[in-house]
Formats: C-alpha cells, sequence, structure tokens
C-alpha cells in the first residue's frame, strides 16, 4: 500500500474525486484505489458537496470545468464553508487557470490527459502539506493561546499588588499557590480575579462615594 495514513492510523486516506467525464472519473479513483486510498467519487461539484457534508474526506482532487458549479466556484465553498484541502485537474495547461487555482488555494494542479503515475505522488504530496498547514495553525492557535494566558496573568498580579500591597514576584507566587491549591489553570484562576476587580469597579462605579 502506497497511500500515507491519516493521523490516526486507523484507515487510509479518502479522496474524493470531482469530475463529471466519467472516463477521467474512473482512471483516476482506479489508480488512487490500486495505490490504497479509500475514494469517493462525485460527477459534479453539487454532489461533491453533499457528500463533504456527510463525511468530509481527507483531500480532494477538483475537475476545474464542469457544467453548473466550476471546480474553482466549488473550492471557494469548501475554503468557506470546510477545511478540505484540494487539488485541481483541469484538460487546460493555462497559466491563469493555474494562477486563478493558486489564488483559490490549491495545493496542486493537474493538467489532462493525467497519467496514473502522475496522480498517487501529486495526491500525497497534498497531504503532507495539508498536514503542515494544520499544523502551523495549530501551533499559531497555541501561541495566541500563550499570549492570552500571559496578559491575564499579569494583569491579575497587578491587581493582587494593588490589593494586597505585594511586590510582582510575591504576586506571581500568590497566584500559582492559589491555582495549585484550587487544581485550576493558572489563567483559570487569573481570570476569576480579573472578573471579580471589574465587579468591584462597577459596583464602585454604580455607588459613588457621597460628598460631604
Amino acid at each position: 500500500m502506497n497511500a500515507q495514513l491519516t493521523e490516526s492510523a486507523e484507515r487510509p486516506p479518502r479522496v474524493l474525486v470531482v469530475d463529471d467525464e466519467q472516463v477521467i472519473l474512473y482512471t483516476v479513483s482506479d489508480a488512487l484505489r490500486r495505490a490504497g486510498y479509500e475514494v469517493v467519487e462525485a460527477a459534479s461539484a453539487e454532489e461533491a458537496l453533499e457528500l463533504i457534508r456527510d463525511n468530509p474526506p481527507d483531500i480532494a482532487l477538483l475537475d476545474v470545468s464542469m457544467p453548473g458549479m466550476s471546480g474553482i466556484d466549488l473550492s471557494r465553498r469548501l475554503r468557506a464553508e470546510t477545511e478540505v484541502p484540494f487539488l485541481f485537474l483541469s484538460a487546460f495547461g493555462d497559466r491563469d487557470i493555474v494562477k486563478l487555482a493558486t489564488e483559490n488555494g490549491a495545493l496542486g494542479y493537474l493538467v489532462k490527459p493525467v497519467l496514473p503515475q502522475q496522480i498517487v505522488p501529486s495526491i500525497d504530496a497534498g497531504l503532507a502539506r495539508a498536514k503542515e498547514i494544520r499544523e502551523l495553525r495549530e501551533t499559531g492557535s497555541k501561541l495566541r493561546e500563550i499570549v492570552h494566558s500571559a496578559q491575564h496573568a499579569s494583569m491579575a498580579a497587578g491587581v493582587l499588588m494593588e490589593r494586597n500591597r505585594l511586590d510582582r514576584q510575591e504576586a506571581f507566587q500568590a497566584l500559582r499557590s492559589r491555582a495549585r491549591d484550587q487544581r485550576k489553570k493558572l489563567d483559570d484562576v487569573a481570570r476569576e480575579i480579573l472578573d471579580s476587580a471589574e465587579r468591584l469597579n462597577v459596583c464602585a462605579r454604580k455607588d459613588p462615594p457621597k460628598s460631604g
């Protein structure tokens, strides 16, 4: 089996092949199945969307030119509504089409008539690139969480410094001790302190001290 296993390592990657030409659809799908992929076929963009809603594939190979919704239009729907990566398949080797495919987020581009031995390496490369992009996004998300957590902790430490007349080191130590004692994340404790401080500030604004 040539197909790269997905992260779950429980099944081969699932490829959705979309093409209105039955000969191309069969040829491409057969080459992928022989390589060990799980393959789902769609003869139109509309049919592809239904299949994706039921069970999103790991990657899709889209014919550029189809009756009704084109492969380019389908790719825009995939980008807007799903996280399914995709490649394009077209009878046109036109530079403008290649540029348009790239601008719409394609991970690869195959020109008909495509040879079976060209299909599998392109799908493998597309899956590898999609994994890299997914990992980069996850890393970026984690970094943002770390930054936000640090900001919350710093602000909460400032509240403790003001309330309890602590220096910065003592305030952070108090935060860590409270988190440990309550068996909570530091960010959760920091948020609680900030929420409490905000409620006190709201109360103070509602009930200003009376002048003598």
